[in-house]
């Protein structure tokens, strides 16, 4: 079945990972490397950052449970609102010409995040993190251009859930089949790939980008 749809993921694929600035955060507090996955990857379906990007709890609430999980860990000094102060990105100029050059070309293109309600517009910058006029805008273009947009903090589900990619499919009316997805986690690219979409894990823009071509030339 031919590919007609293009599903991506926002933080990781069309911005930079967090990831490097959870890295930066964690050197400046004196935590071990990679702290705050550890934190997020401890009872992920319930957890502080579970929870948070289903809009359960508020920015507030998402502080004082992330700190406090962060402490039954031992790891102190780390707090919630740090880790949202990280939360957005550099955007990837040559992902968003992508999306330009996907829609000229006749194919759908869309978006499913996790994402937090503390952010404005979309969501997809966290509490905490100033958000300039400009960043707000650039933002917005990109988000303008998707077809549909899926977001975990809107929705009350979240990746990898697979209830989520289903229900773009049927927003889309399309199968699994016809979608190639992107992501930047492994746990989010598997249950893509179990429905039936090609899924393509995000570690860089380039090799997105050449996954990508790969996977629509067949």
């Amino acid at each position: 079945m031919p590919i007609t749809t293009i599903i991506f993921d926002f933080g990781g694929v069309i911005t930079s990972s967090p990831f490097e600035a959870f890295n930066r955060l964690e050197a400046e507090r004196g935590v071990p490397l990679n702290s705050v996955r550890r934190v997020n990857s401890t009872n992920p379906d319930d957890n502080a950052w579970a929870r948070f990007e289903r809009a359960e709890i508020d920015a507030a609430a998402f502080d004082t449970a992330f700190t406090a999980e962060a402490e039954a860990l031992g790891i102190k000094g780390l707090s919630g609102a740090d880790v949202l102060a990280c939360l957005a990105g550099d955007v990837r100029s040559a992902m968003v010409a992508k999306l330009d050059d996907l829609k000229a070309a006749g194919y759908t293109v869309a978006c499913i995040t996790n994402n937090v309600p503390a952010g404005k517009g979309s969501g997809l910058k966290g509490s905490g993190m100033a958000m300039t006029q400009e960043q707000a805008s650039e933002i917005a273009a990109i988000m303008a251009r998707f077809d549909h947009v899926i977001e975990s903090s809107k929705v009350g589900l979240r990746k990898p859930d697979p209830r989520i990619y289903e229900m773009m499919c049927e927003a889309l009316d399309v199968t699994p089949e016809q979608c190639i997805y992107l992501d930047d986690l492994g746990i989010n690219c598997k249950p893509a790939a179990a429905l039936g979409m090609t899924a393509i894990k995000v570690t860089s823009g380039e090799q997105a980008l050449t996954d990508l071509e790969q996977a629509l030339a067949g």
